[in-house]
């Protein structure tokens, strides 16, 4: 069997995967707004989707960011290996 070559280290940070990802979300935001905004088309589900993927995007930024800070001050209830 044959292994698969290692990632790039910018697709290994999971900083830079979730950053991107949620920075396309808050883009998807903008357009589907200007979209509104210009042909006022109403605000569906899509917009809603993009909402949420845009909020729980910065929350698992937030969460992964408490877990790295309390896996650098030692503490015992923290996620080992977010170095």
């Amino acid at each position: 069997m044959i292994d698969p070559p290692p990632l790039t280290r910018r697709l290994d940070d999971i900083r830079v995967v979730v950053g991107v990802g949620t920075a396309l979300w808050v883009v998807a935001v903008g357009v589907l707004l200007i979209a509104h905004l210009v042909t006022g088309r109403p605000l569906d589900v899509v917009f809603a989707t993009c909402v949420a993927g845009a909020l729980l995007g910065g929350l698992g930024w937030g969460v992964f960011s408490w877990q790295r800070a309390a896996a650098r001050r030692g503490s015992r209830t923290a996620q080992r290996g977010l170095d």
